[in-house]
């Protein structure tokens, strides 16, 4: 059985409430803010992302 901690945070572009899921047996942190519809699953280990979803951010490229 997986272990989740469960940690209440403001959302990193909208400032509202979200949420920061630790997911202990996948090892994954996953942020989400249903306000701003957003969307951030890093690794713990290695803190790179392994999946993220924001509308109103693009990403630049250069």
């Amino acid at each position: 059985m997986n272990t989740i901690s469960i940690t209440e945070i403001c959302c990193p572009n909208c400032g509202r409430p979200a949420e920061r899921h630790t997911l202990l047996l996948e090892k994954l942190i996953r942020t989400q803010c249903p306000t701003y519809d957003y969307l951030m699953i890093l690794c713990a280990q290695t803190a790179k992302v392994v999946e993220a979803y924001a509308p109103g951010i693009y990403a630049s490229h250069g």
